[in-house]
């Protein structure tokens, strides 16, 4: 068997457009390329390398449909291979051949081909916005020819044959997007149908058929084209950031002049005075924030205000978040901001013991959003006075 040498010389200018319809996404493609193919031994039952033959360089092409999973990759392929004889070295006596044949011919006739069908996996690694690799390897099934091989152009051939066989097959390469949704390749790849079973033509004048065993390898350098049907992913967009507005806060209600401890009534009588509800007062807070800005400080100035005048018994706290977090860290982030109203309204004179505090977290929004939504109108603590007062 002859040796093998492969070289390779690749210069190319791509553009660097960022691939952007590659991943989760039907692709189609075809390649075509040079092909060298290994020095074929062909056994018969009596002997072993009886026949050896050997290739010019052939051509290599296919088309492939299939699917991009990110990092991985599965298709489906149809490849044509084909590649004339250069010559051969035969060990025993071949149609067109005297009882004193020769050991090899440099000028011998017909071709091999092979017509495979293969399921491909593979890797892909690196950057979709550069030059990506990929690895890879398939498994199928392939119907080699034999076609026409004689050792004159005069003669009759000793093999001319075929057979369908398991074939597998290695690749490796780097693929390089050109636009938004098209690729360019270049690969190589080694394929291999190994136990073919064919009938030859052996001896002179009288040629015999026996059956013989031999196998196809070939080495292939492809340029291909791969359209990808992903649409381009667009980028993100940020919600607009929506301020709330000024708030303006309740009037403090006055109860009506009477003698105290008596109120007068509508009807102009005075009588023992009734618990007035005073509020609600809204202070709002910060995304992700309990920290008493100085807006709700002011907020808050007017309550503890309202309360010494009204003289109520009992003050109710209501904790809210908006949609923008988890469900369970924004119960935990309206329990804190209802604790700094509570601690800034026991600073300004309202007794502790008669403040109930609630956390409802995302539950009750003032305004109806999405999930995940940043809503500053939501993100807010209630205080209300007074008996029946609160939620």
């Amino acid at each position: 068997m002859r040796k093998l040498a492969i070289a390779v010389a690749l210069s190319s200018t791509l553009l660097a457009t960022p691939a952007l319809a590659r991943d989760d996404a039907w692709y189609v493609g075809g390649e075509f390329g040079g092909m060298i193919v290994e020095d074929a031994d062909i056994d018969t039952a009596a002997r072993a390398n009886a026949i050896t033959i050997q290739h010019e360089y052939g051509y290599d092409g296919g088309l492939f449909v299939g699917y991009d999973l990110g990092s991985f990759r599965i298709e489906a392929e149809a490849a044509y291979k084909k590649a004339d004889l250069s010559g051969m070295l035969n060990l025993i006596q071949l149609p067109g051949e005297g009882a004193t044949f020769p050991g090899g011919h440099n000028f011998a006739g017909g071709s091999t081909s092979a017509l495979s069908f293969m399921i491909n996996g593979m890797l892909d690694f690196g950057d979709d916005d550069g030059v990506q690799g990929f690895v890879g390897g398939g498994i199928g099934m392939a119907r080699v020819k034999f076609n026409n091989q004689r050792v004159f152009a005069s003669s009759p051939p000793f093999l001319d044959d075929s057979d369908s066989r398991l074939a597998w097959q290695l690749f490796a390469g780097v693929r390089q997007a050109i636009t938004n949704n098209i690729d360019v390749t270049v690969k190589y790849r080694f394929f291999n149908v190994p136990d073919i079973q064919l009938v030859a033509q052996t001896g002179g004048a009288g040629a015999t058929s026996q059956d013989v065993t031999t196998r196809f390898r070939s080495h292939s350098l492809l340029g291909g084209i791969t359209f990808n049907f992903g649409a381009p992913v667009p980028p993100p967009v940020e919600p607009p950031v929506v301020e709330p507005p000024p708030y303006v806060p309740p009037p403090v209600v006055e109860p009506p002049p009477c003698v105290p401890p008596a109120v007068r009534t509508p009807s102009g009588g005075c009588e023992a005075p009734a618990p007035i509800r005073i509020g609600p007062f809204l202070v709002f807070f910060d995304w992700d924030k309990s920290d008493i800005t100085p807006q709700a400080a002011a907020i808050l100035d007017n309550a503890a205000s309202a309360y010494a005048t009204t003289g109520q018994a009992s003050v109710m706290l209501a904790g809210h978040a908006d949609r923008s977090g988890p469900a369970d860290y924004n119960v935990g982030l309206s329990q804190r901001r209802a604790a700094n109203v509570r601690s800034y309204l026991t600073g300004r004179g309202i007794p502790d013991g008669v403040i109930t505090s609630e956390a409802f977290g995302e539950s009750r929004p003032l305004v109806e959003t999405a999930d995940g939504v940043r809503e500053p109108q939501n993100r807010r603590v209630e205080i209300t006075f007074g008996p029946g007062s609160g939620w």
